[in-house]
C-alpha cells in the first residue's frame, strides 16, 4: 500500500510538472510564432536578475531612431512646461466636481530604479487632465502607428482608468482647455470599476458623407489581463498598421488583434440599405387575419346571466360537524408577560391555537354547501371567427437605399494626432505613468523597451521575494487556461483519497466478507491460535498478579484468599455444569473458549 501511494503521488507531481512545462512551452511557441509571422513582435527581456539588496541607478534612455513623441520625465521641470495642466471645467457636472483640480506631480516615488521619475496622479475622487504636444504631428500616410507607455497602479485600482488619449491635431488645439469633450483620434489603455475591467482601443471615425465623427470600439480581448492591477509596472503597446490591422500588447505579450473593418462596434461601414424612417402604416391597413362573423347572431335560449358555479343542493352537513366551535381558540395556557405594558404595548391577547375539539371532528364553524359546476352556464356569447376578407398581412416599412452609405476601405487613415493627453477620474491615487513613445519604427520601440521597461520590470521581480509565488502563478495560469482547474482538482483530491484508503485499510467490504467467512467454519485458523495464546498469557499473568497481591497484604488477607478461592470454585462448577451439547453452526467451540477465559480472569 505504501509503495502504491508513493507511486501515485509521484504521478501527481509529474502531472503538475508536465502542466507547467506545457504552459511555458506554449508561451514560447506563441512568442516564436508571433516573431516569425509579425514584424512587430517584441523580443523577450534578456537582462540578468539583479540581487534584491541592490537598487540600480536609472539611466536616461536614448532614442535609436525617429519618434513623434517620447517622454521619460527626467526632471520635474516638465510639469507646467511641456506638460500642460488643464484649467477647463466639465460641462455636464456639478460645480463642486466640474473642475479638473486633481493633483499631478513628477517624482521618484516607489520606483524600482534609483532616480527614475514618473508622472504621478496623486488625488482620489477628482478629475485630472494633463497633456503634452507631439514633437511632430503623426499623419496616417502609410506608416504604422506604434504607441507605448507604462502604468503602475501603486495602490491597486478600485474604480478608474489608466488610458491615454491621442488628441486630434488642429490649429486651435489649446491644452489648457483640455477636457472630456476635446476631440481625440485614439483612446487606448486599461480601465476598471469593481469587477468590470476593460482594455480600451477606441478610434473616432469620420463619416465622409455627413462629416460627423463616431466612436468605434474594439472587440474585447479573449486573454485575461487582471494582473495589470497588481501594483507593478506594466507596459502597454498599440500598433495600427496601414493594412487596417491592429495589435495590442501588454508586457510584450499579444493580448488582442484584429481588423479595423471587421472587429469594431459599430462597424466602420454602414449597411447599403436601411428601413425608411419616413414610411408609416396606412390607416386602412388591416392586419387582422381572423374577424368575428358579422352575420352570426346569439341564440335566443343563450342565457348569459347564469353563474359558472352554484351550490350543491344535494349536499348535507356531515355528521359530527361542530358549528358552535371555532377552528382557532385562544391558548388557555398562555400567560401575559411580566414586562407587558398595556399603555405601551396595547391590550394583551393570548395567541391563537388550533381547537383540539376540531381534531376528531369532520369540521368546525358554520357549514356551507360546496360549489359545483352549473349545468346551465354558457358564459358571454361571442360570434365565431372567420377569415378576414380585407386582410393584407403584417405591415413592415419599406427598405430603401441608405442615403448616408459609404464604403471606407482604409479606416487606418484617421485624423492626424497632435498631442498626448491623460483625462481621468480615479478612486485610487498614486498612479504612475512613464516612458511614453510614439513612433513608426518597431526597432526604435523595441530598443526603447530594452532601456526602460525591461530594466524596471527585472528589478521589480528581483525585489518581490523571488517574484511570483507558486499559488499566484497557478491562479494566473488557470485564468488563461480554464481547463487547468480540472487538473488542479485531480492533483489535490488524488492524494487525499489515497491517504484515506491507506489510513483506514480495514473499513472496506472485503474485510467484512472475510470475518463472515470465518464464522461459517469450525476449523481453527492461525488467528484463532494466536488469540488463544494471548488469552493464556493474559490468564497466567492475571493469576500471578492475584497471588502476589494476596501475599503482599498483611491485613484482610484471609478475606482476599476466600474471595479468590470462591471465584475459582465458581468457575470450576460452571465448567462442570456446562452441558456437553452438540456444536451448532460452528460457534460452540468459540463460546466455550470465551467462558473458560472469563472464569480464569475472575
Amino acid at each position: 500500500m505504501k509503495k502504491s501511494l508513493l507511486i501515485l503521488l509521484l504521478v501527481g507531481l509529474l502531472a503538475f510538472s508536465s502542466v507547467r512545462c506545457e504552459i511555458e512551452n506554449d508561451d514560447t511557441v506563441e512568442d516564436d510564432e508571433t516573431m516569425e509571422t509579425e514584424d512587430d513582435a517584441i523580443d523577450e527581456p534578456k537582462e540578468p536578475i539583479v540581487p534584491k539588496s541592490e537598487r540600480p541607478d536609472f539611466k536616461p534612455p536614448k532614442l535609436a531612431g525617429p519618434a513623434y513623441f517620447h517622454e521619460s520625465f527626467l526632471s520635474a521641470d516638465v510639469l507646467g512646461s511641456t506638460w500642460k495642466l488643464s484649467k477647463a471645467k466639465k460641462d455636464d457636472a456639478d460645480e463642486s466636481i466640474s473642475k479638473y483640480d486633481g493633483e499631478w506631480t513628477v517624482e521618484e516615488g516607489e520606483a524600482a530604479l534609483k532616480g527614475d521619475f514618473g508622472l504621478h496622479l496623486k488625488s482620489k475622487a477628482k478629475h485630472h487632465a494633463i497633456a503634452s504636444k507631439l514633437t511632430e504631428s503623426f499623419k496616417f500616410d502609410g506608416k504604422p502607428l506604434i504607441v507605448q507607455y507604462e502604468v503602475k497602479f501603486q495602490n491597486g485600482q478600485e474604480c478608474g482608468g489608466g488610458y491615454v488619449k491621442l488628441l486630434s491635431d488642429s490649429s486651435n488645439l489649446d491644452l489648457s482647455k483640455f477636457m472630456d469633450k476635446t476631440p481625440y483620434t485614439i483612446m487606448f489603455g486599461p480601465d476598471r470599476c469593481g469587477q468590470d475591467s476593460k482594455l480600451h482601443f477606441i478610434f473616432r471615425h469620420k463619416n465622409p458623407v455627413t462629416g460627423e465623427y463616431e466612436e468605434k470600439h474594439a472587440k474585447k480581448p479573449t486573454t485575461s489581463f487582471e494582473h495589470v492591477f497588481d501594483k507593478k509596472t506594466h507596459l502597454y503597446r498599440l500598433v495600427v498598421n496601414a493594412d487596417n490591422t491592429f495589435e495590442i500588447f501588454i508586457d510584450q505579450t499579444l493580448i488582442n488583434s484584429g481588423s479595423l473593418l471587421e472587429d469594431f462596434e459599430p462597424a466602420v461601414n454602414p449597411p447599403k440599405e436601411i428601413v425608411d424612417p419616413e414610411d408609416k402604416k396606412p390607416e386602412d391597413w388591416d392586419e387582422r387575419e381572423k374577424i368575428p362573423d358579422p352575420e352570426a347572431k346569439k341564440p335566443e335560449d343563450w342565457d348569459e346571466t347564469q353563474p359558472e358555479k352554484i351550490e350543491d343542493v344535494d349536499a348535507t352537513m356531515p355528521s359530527g360537524w361542530l358549528e358552535e366551535e371555532s377552528e382557532l381558540i385562544a391558548d388557555p395556557k398562555a400567560e401575559k408577560p411580566a414586562d407587558w405594558d398595556d399603555d405601551m404595548d396595547g391590550e394583551w391577547e393570548a395567541p391563537m391555537i388550533n381547537n383540539p375539539k376540531c381534531e376528531s371532528a369532520p369540521g368546525c364553524g358554520k357549514w356551507t354547501r360546496p360549489m359545483v359546476e352549473n349545468p346551465a352556464y354558457k358564459g358571454k356569447w361571442k360570434a365565431p371567427l372567420i377569415s378576414n376578407p380585407d386582410y393584407k398581412g403584417k405591415w413592415t416599412p419599406r427598405i430603401i437605399e441608405n442615403p448616408n452609405y459609404f464604403e471606407d476601405k482604409e479606416p487606418y487613415k484617421m485624423t492626424p494626432i497632435g498631442a498626448v493627453g491623460l483625462e481621468l477620474w480615479s478612486m485610487s491615487d498614486n498612479i504612475v505613468f512613464d516612458n511614453f513613445l510614439i513612433t513608426h519604427s518597431k526597432a526604435v520601440a523595441d530598443e526603447w523597451i530594452s532601456e526602460t521597461y525591461t530594466l524596471k520590470h527585472t528589478q521589480e521581480l528581483s525585489t518581490a521575494s523571488g517574484g511570483e509565488n507558486v499559488f499566484q502563478w497557478l491562479v494566473k495560469a488557470a485564468e488563461e487556461r480554464k481547463w487547468l482547474y480540472a487538473v488542479y482538482i485531480m492533483v489535490v483530491l488524488l492524494p487525499i483519497v489515497l491517504l484515506s484508503v491507506w489510513c483506514c485499510p480495514n473499513s472496506g467490504p472485503g474485510v467484512k466478507a472475510k470475518e463472515l467467512a470465518k464464522k461459517k467454519t469450525d476449523e481453527p485458523t492461525a488467528d484463532d491460535e494466536v488469540d488463544e495464546d494471548v488469552e493464556n498469557e493474559g490468564e497466567d499473568k492475571s493469576e500471578s498478579d492475584t497471588q502476589n497481591e494476596a501475599e503482599a497484604k498483611t491485613e484482610g488477607g484471609g478475606d482476599s484468599k476466600k474471595k479468590a478461592s470462591k471465584s475459582a470454585l465458581d468457575a470450576t462448577n460452571e465448567d462442570d455444569e456446562t452441558p456437553n451439547e452438540p456444536e451448532q453452526e460452528g460457534d460452540s467451540s468459540a463460546k466455550s473458549t470465551r467462558r473458560r477465559a472469563k472464569a480464569r480472569k475472575d
